[in-house]
């Protein structure tokens, strides 16, 4: 398989560590080399990739906002220093995005927003909105509520996971050192780069190393996860070096780095997952004007629907009936049971009216519908 080249890629998301975002010993943000990034970012946007960021950065910030001593802080310490930095660090992505005329958006999420259904869908939904508007998600692990995350936990899982939900085709995880080594660089081993790990294996997780920074909280085995992670999903990864000025350009421009290679792709891995790991919670029967919409890769709409079975929450995967009773395929319903069963039958533009909140406009979007054949 060859080496891919970031021109290649749709949706990208860019994961930036505290070491390189901010300065240890000044405790302020980088600006020079963010200000790089950011040009980097508006290169891609320009060409009408979509671009995500997941930043770490919001405790080291807080504490140099509140001066607080170096060394290792206390849980509540974190959370509380992070509800200060949460403040700077998006305000310091905005400015710097706005040069560039780019709108940016803070998304907070914990690894359990990732995990849990429904606020699985919630988060996915709000990025696919920010997306639509040509506006760069600014995602950041809420330290201000995580607990075991800020003591163990890192952001480059964290991007993997973000990159599995947004559907992204490349994760590119800026990183102290340019890629993975077949040995600790510095280690008076003769350490070469390996270019292209076409699968992760027990050789490769055993090259990963120990985390070799003050500020940062991962480290090549949390790389090598999030590699796992985000193949897994379909989503390719890059780990390249974050040390030097415009990063992005560096790895389009050939520099040194490591791919991790998928087979897959983020729409066939993610239905692969919706037709074959989910239990069904329910089953909506259809009639055949919208088998004949699913078939064309229409979503399905709630004028299609004519019955409603089971117990299922907004989230949950159902089994998709046409009026023969056949299974015409599986998907990610947008409603709960109830409010399902209020709107079938009804055009899109009713639910507003009958549920007296505004949802979805279908019942199964086609990103989340996988149909028999497929």
């Amino acid at each position: 398989m060859s080496t891919p080249r970031l021109a290649d890629f749709r949706r990208i998301v860019v994961k930036v560590g505290s070491s390189l975002l901010v300065d240890a010993e000044r405790g302020r943000v980088k600006e020079a080399w963010l200000a790089s990034l950011a040009a980097d970012i508006a290169a891609l946007h320009a060409r009408q990739c979509d671009i995500l960021v997941v930043s770490s950065g919001a405790i080291a910030l807080g504490r140099s906002v509140l001066k607080l001593p170096k060394g290792p802080l206390k849980l509540e310490d974190s959370q509380a220093a992070a509800a200060v930095g949460q403040i700077a660090l998006a305000r310091t992505w905005s400015e710097a995005l706005g040069r560039h005329e780019i709108g940016a958006g803070q998304v907070l999420v914990t690894l359990q927003d990732t995990e849990e259904r429904r606020r699985y869908l919630n988060a996915r939904n709000t990025i696919a909105k920010l997306l639509e508007w040509r506006a760069v998600p600014v995602i950041n692990e809420n330290d201000t509520v995580a607990t075991n995350e800020i003591r163990y936990g890192d952001n480059d899982r964290l991007a993997a996971r973000v990159a599995t939900m947004a559907s992204a085709d490349l994760l590119v995880l800026l990183s102290d050192v340019d890629g993975l080594y077949d040995a600790p660089p510095g280690s008076g081993k003769d350490a070469k780069l390996v270019p292209v790990v076409e699968r992760i294996t027990a050789k490769v997780e055993a090259m990963a190393g120990a985390s070799g920074s003050e500020l940062s909280r991962g480290g090549m085995l949390t790389k090598i996860e999030a590699g796992k992670i985000a193949t897994t999903a379909g989503t390719h990864m890059v780990i390249a070096s974050g040390r030097i000025e415009h990063p992005l350009k560096a790895v389009a421009d050939g520099a040194p780095c490591t791919w991790f290679l998928t087979p897959a792709n983020p729409v066939t891995s993610r239905k692969k997952w919706i037709a074959g790991s989910l239990e069904p919670k329910g089953t909506l029967h259809i009639d055949a004007g919208a088998v004949a919409a699913l078939r064309r890769g229409r979503s399905l709409l709630p004028a299609g629907v004519i019955k409603v079975e089971g117990q299922f929450a907004r989230g949950d995967a159902v089994i998709v009936r046409g009026p023969d009773g056949h299974e015409v395929g599986r998907g990610l319903v947008a409603y709960d049971a109830e409010d399902a069963e209020k709107i079938k039958r009804r055009s899109s533009a009713d639910a507003l009216s009958i549920l007296g909140f505004g949802g979805r406009t279908e019942m199964i979007h086609r990103d989340d519908l996988v149909l028999g054949r497929e």
